[in-house]
């Protein structure tokens, strides 16, 4: 996937996967966006963003650049063979030792969630604080939609959490349904937010040609 998008503002052209280049650039993004809840288990922000790049999985990911070449978001997706962020027990050892490792994927194993057949499950989509607003998001969350429908996938699944409502607005502009929530309980003082909401939209796959004999 490798195409362009002209808006009032900028050329951004999308494609998959991002060089080992980018990494670290990468995930101060992904930190940015989700650091809130996974402050607790990953501190100090340098370390956890020095062992997020090392747990990046470009292969599965969209990435939006400017015509400069400058990152402006990524989105990031889960299958049953990979997602772009995958933190195992080893890296984890290798960062935090054998105990803080323990500790801290039983923080983490809370948060996992599993892709199911015939869906795609998003992986965290987060765009750059200076190309908030210039509709990154939407295109981000378009060419997820493309790549279920490549897959085959009849639904992408995400979950957004209740304190980040301009998000959960933008997954309903584009036909994303509330289907479940997910509360913390006494949980929400170490992640940071009260609950979860699982949201999906259906895919509508391309009509296949008929062979006429």
């Amino acid at each position: 996937m490798s195409y362009s998008n002209d808006t009032p503002q900028r050329s951004i052209t999308l494609t998959e996967g991002f060089p080992d280049g980018d990494r670290h650039e990468v995930a101060q993004m992904y930190w940015v966006a989700f650091g809130g809840k996974l402050r607790v288990a990953l501190r100090p922000d340098h370390k956890a963003i020095t062992m997020l790049a090392e747990a990046l999985n470009p292969k599965s990911s969209i990435v939006a650049r400017a015509s400069d070449g400058h990152l402006l978001g990524v989105a990031g997706y889960k299958t049953p063979v990979g997602s772009l962020v995958a933190i195992t027990f080893d890296i984890l050892k290798q960062h935090f030792g054998v105990l803080g490792a323990i500790w801290r994927g039983t923080i983490l194993a809370f948060l996992e969630r599993r892709p199911n057949v015939g869906t795609l499950l998003m992986d965290g989509i987060f765009v750059s604080e200076r190309a908030r607003g210039q509709g990154v998001g939407t295109l981000l969350l378009n060419a997820i939609k493309r790549k279920a429908r490549e897959q085959g996938c009849t639904q992408v699944r995400l979950d957004v959490i209740d304190t980040n409502p301009r998000a959960r607005l933008l997954y309903e502009r584009e036909g994303f349904r509330a289907v479940a929530v997910r509360n913390l309980g006494p949980l929400r003082k170490l992640f940071g937010f009260r609950y979860a909401t699982t949201m999906i939209v259906e895919i509508a796959q391309e009509p296949q040609p008929v062979e006429v004999v």
